[in-house]
């Protein structure tokens, strides 16, 4: 079964082959598919890493970027489901595909609410699958780069002295520099170099920009002060 399932599945790369490479993470408890799968991701430039078990899965280290993974749905012990909500916690999760001989509808629904890219069912046409494999990648580097962004925005406010984030907190609520000043009991020349500094470690030139990055930082789970007049 395994055997006629690969040669209608795996065929050699075509023109689909995308000039996008990376790290393809492949759990399945499926020996000779992942030989195979392991074969056609090596001819069409990725880097395979298998996995027989999702715990062997859960024990590597997967940091790196571009990367996805490819799941199969039903397999010994954790099951793919699992490790997909397992995954979920990760800050470096990569996108996931699901690939499975035993796709069902409530299965399928379950990934897709859980944030699959994609459910493919075995046997799959290589261009299919190495199409999904390159809208992953694409998501994981956009992932990655979010990740950077927000990584350097916040060791700028973490540059930041208490007073330079309160006067930032005042300059992202509106506030003019008198009332800042009259808020924090200091004078208005000290409220103005302290704004000065701020968009200086911020690196941004507007409020706007200010204001963009103080959403950003409250998005990603950062507190920030809390204006109070």
């Amino acid at each position: 079964m395994t055997t006629r399932m690969l040669s209608q599945t795996m065929s050699s790369p075509t023109s689909a082959t995308s000039s996008l490479r990376g790290i393809i993470h492949v759990v399945d408890d499926d020996r000779a598919f992942r030989t195979a799968i392991g074969r056609l991701l090596t001819a069409a430039g990725h880097e395979p890493r298998l996995y027989s078990s999702a715990a062997e899965y859960l024990a590597a280290g997967d940091s790196q970027s571009p990367a996805c993974v490819i799941l199969d749905l039903r397999m010994p012990g954790i099951t793919g489901l699992d490790l997909q909500h397992a995954l979920a916690g990760r800050a470096s999760q990569h996108p996931v595909i699901f690939l499975s001989g035993h796709g069902d509808i409530p299965s399928t629904v379950r990934a897709m609410q859980g944030g699959a890219m994609d459910f493919l069912t075995k046997p799959v046409a290589t261009p299919t699958l190495l199409a999904a494999i390159k809208r992953a990648l694409e998501r994981d580097m956009q992932r990655h780069r979010e990740v950077e962004h927000l990584g350097e925005i916040r060791a700028r406010y973490d540059s930041l002295t208490p007073r330079e984030r309160q006067v930032m907190c005042g300059v992202v609520a509106g506030r003019l520099n008198k009332q800042i000043c009259w808020s924090l009991h200091a004078a208005e020349r000290t409220i103005k170099t302290h704004r000065s500094r701020v968009m200086a470690k911020m690196k941004v030139r507007s409020v706007a920009e200010l204001v963009r990055l103080a959403e950003e930082l409250s998005a990603s789970g950062v507190p920030l002060e809390t204006w109070k007049d």
